[in-house]
């Protein structure tokens, strides 16, 4: 019996080994020529990846043992009892377009922006589980998307904020590598799209407040507070960040993912006001205050960098806290009402025009 279970133990073991040493999920690592370029940053350290304050990555066991019960416990309304509003769009209409800035919204923190006849993706996760394994992860809420990988149409540049799942997913990059002309990423994360077969002279890695410009617009990789991480071994080896989109109309701001801190305000004192803001607002909690913000705070955020117009994002499409999911977009509207604030608050695949003066936030979760 002993025996048995000894053997048992040992086979999953090897199996989770091999799974992590050749499963295409977990990404790439950087080159020794990669590391000594990002030596040179500010951000770099020891060879780590820092935040500019002081931040605690890892939580008690005890902590760490109420994330995973309450994770896996059955709690009231942490999912939709069905799938969310959401309006389709076709391949055309994307391709087609040459109208006023916008955005389409895709759940989470999932963007398409479309401007000057430009068409952008933002931290393209389309699928259905943020986890390296659909059994290691919570179903995205709802069925469908406002439209599918396969009818998506050339994309001109992808921006990603960082290497997480629910921001950076292998099987939408595999699908979308052979449509994109350029990817546009933090320090480091060009080693998972390398791995992934992503022709090395469509990669562009930048770091905290440098500027590129792409047919026209210009792209800032902005400073986040938060960290990095595929598997059990490369926390914070690559970098993680905010951006902004300039164009000769529209100053459109992306908050990635971030805690709380006084980087907001710097980002809207050196490139602000905006015209449209899109920050994180979910999958929060009080063990990990300082990488993710609560509803209250992303209010703050959004006039710290000076918006004139504020979405709250990573929220109605994934369970990766154990909040209700409604919670974040029922705190955050309620705060913003106390605040000289404009609310953007579109469903799935509804179209967002930052200029647009007459949009009426609408209270579609209830």
């Amino acid at each position: 019996m002993i025996l048995s279970i000894v053997i048992c133990i040992a086979a999953i073991i090897l199996i989770v080994f091999l799974f992590m040493q050749f499963s295409p999920q977990f990404g790439g690592k950087a080159s020794k020529d990669a590391i000594a370029t990002y030596k040179m940053s500010e951000n770099y350290k020891d060879g780590i990846f820092k935040n500019t304050n002081e931040v605690k990555l890892d939580m008690s066991l005890k902590d760490m043992g109420k994330s995973l019960l309450g994770f896996f416990k059955s709690q009231p309304n942490t999912k939709p009892n069905q799938d969310l509003p959401l309006i389709k769009i076709d391949s055309l209409n994307v391709a087609n377009y040459k109208g006023l800035t916008r955005l389409v919204w895709f759940g989470h923190s999932t963007f398409l922006l479309q401007t000057e006849g430009k068409t952008i993706l933002i931290d393209p996760m389309l699928g259905e589980v943020p986890s390296p394994h659909p059994a290691l992860g919570s179903k995205r809420f709802n069925n469908e998307l406002p439209i599918t990988i396969e009818k998506l149409p050339k994309i001109d540049a992808v921006l990603i904020s960082h290497d997480h799942y629910d921001h950076l997913d292998y099987e939408s990059i595999k699908a979308l590598k052979d449509k994109v002309e350029h990817f546009y990423m933090p320090l480091g994360v060009g080693a998972h799209l390398l791995k992934w077969k992503v022709d090395k002279n469509k990669i562009t890695e930048l770091d905290w407040w440098q500027e590129t410009t792409f047919k026209g617009l210009k792209f800032v990789c902005t400073p986040a507070q938060h960290f990095s991480g595929r598997g059990l071994s490369d926390r914070a080896k690559t970098l993680w960040s905010s951006w902004i989109v300039q164009s000769s109309t529209d100053n459109i701001f992306f908050s990635g993912d971030s805690g709380y801190a006084d980087h907001f305000k710097s980002i809207g004192k050196k490139y602000g006001p905006f015209d449209f803001a899109m920050i994180e607002c979910g999958q929060y909690n009080k063990m990990w205050p300082e990488i993710h913000m609560f509803p209250e705070e992303t209010v703050q955020a959004g006039i710290d960098v000076k918006a004139k117009k504020i979405m709250p994002i990573h929220w109605g499409a994934f369970k990766l806290a154990m909040h209700t999911w409604t919670d974040p977009i029922e705190r955050f509207t309620r705060t913003a009402q106390t605040k000289d604030i404009t609310v953007v608050t579109p469903k799935i695949g509804e179209q967002i025009f930052p200029k647009d003066t007459t949009y009426t936030a609408k209270n579609w979760w209830k």
